[in-house]
């Protein structure tokens, strides 16, 4: 397949998720094959939001929205560009997928579909459904995908190297079998948002974005706050106080109040909002509802200090208080060349020999 081929098959899926980016869904009689695909995409969603309760509709619309920017000629352009991708190596790389929110593993199953390798893919049973339907449509507007790719909820087998999600614990246990192949092995991550009490309120309602969207469940979800010395919370809840509606999803409020039981059990001290605890705690990873912060007296502190944990940590926001940090409210919106725990998955691919 030639490149040009590949990426227009992209393209058109990202008119297609275009189409279901917001609560009425517009069908667009310029999208490749909707007869087949739009009505069936329908009742995916609903199966979604019926067999995961966290995969609730908004989520979707956002993550599909996002895939829909994310997936067009400029963007695919900009990120192909700086690598040589003329010849197609077809290597085969078995992907292990994580599920904790939509699509969270389909950069993957793009970066080896894209480079010219084939896709062996197990997916999340939390995330079952979305992959297998998207790549039923690249492989109809693209018939030669249909070769490039499989889906096996078997042990992977076969392959020439591993691109694997999982959690610390899984990460040993990929650690070990894959470990003699080319690998990348992600492990758990956490974002933090770094403050120094001028923020303004458009800021904070933006931080609350990067604290809330998915329900704190990703890796790029800010889950740790570094303010300073003396740092009054108020306008942080004035900012958090915008996404209060929250509280009223079932799962969520569940969540909320079991971990704050744990906590007030446990003679921890919090500041609670109604639905929504932070808890001083020198972790970054917070559970659901709550968000950990730590005080420092110097930036320089709070900069070393997220150089030591860099493999802890996927993404920084602030104002521009740390290098590299993000905007806040951007968190969950990357570009196709964010990578993952800031390895370049694409060289790797093109490594391989």
């Amino acid at each position: 397949m030639i490149l040009e081929d590949k990426k227009k098959a992209f393209i058109h899926l990202g008119l297609f998720l275009k189409q279901f980016s917001t609560e009425t869904y517009q069908e667009n009689p310029n999208v490749l094959h909707n007869n087949e695909f739009f009505e069936p995409f329908k009742q995916i969603i609903n199966r979604l939001h019926e067999s995961n309760s966290w995969f609730k509709r908004e989520q979707l619309q956002f993550c599909f929205n996002s895939w829909s920017i994310a997936l067009t000629e400029t963007n695919l352009t900009k990120w192909l560009t700086p690598y040589n991708l003329q010849n197609e190596q077809l290597k085969t790389i078995g992907l292990i997928l994580a599920g904790n929110i939509p699509l969270v593993g389909f950069h993957d199953v793009l970066t080896v579909l894209i480079s010219g390798n084939k896709a062996l893919i197990k997916l999340s049973s939390n995330d079952e459904l979305l992959v297998p339907f998207i790549l039923k449509y690249l492989e109809t507007v693209e018939p030669e995908f249909k070769n490039r790719y499989e889906i096996t909820k078997e042990k992977l087998e076969l392959f020439d190297a591993v691109i694997a999600t999982g959690s610390n614990n899984t990460a040993r246990y990929f650690e070990y079998y894959f470990g003699k192949y080319p690998n990348i092995i992600r492990k758990n991550r956490n974002s933090v948002a770094v403050l120094n009490g001028k923020e303004s309120k458009e800021d904070l309602i933006a931080l609350g974005e990067d604290i809330f969207r998915y329900y704190g469940l990703g890796c790029r979800n800010v889950s740790k706050l570094f303010v300073p010395k003396d740092y009054n919370f108020d306008a942080f809840f004035e900012g958090m106080f915008a996404y209060s509606e929250i509280i009223k999803d079932e799962k969520y409020v569940n969540n909320y109040d079991y971990n704050k039981a744990v906590f007030l059990m446990s003679n921890f001290n919090l500041l609670d909002n109604g639905f929504l605890t932070i808890k001083e705690d020198a972790s970054y990873t917070s559970p659901i509802s709550s968000v950990f912060y730590e005080f420092y007296t110097d930036l320089n502190e709070v900069n070393n200090r997220l150089i030591t944990d860099a493999d802890k940590i996927q993404c920084v926001v602030s104002n521009q208080l740390t290098p590299n940090s993000l905007p806040f409210g951007t968190t969950q919106k990357p570009e196709l060349w964010d990578y993952a725990d800031n390895v370049d998955t694409m060289k790797f691919l093109l490594s391989l020999t």
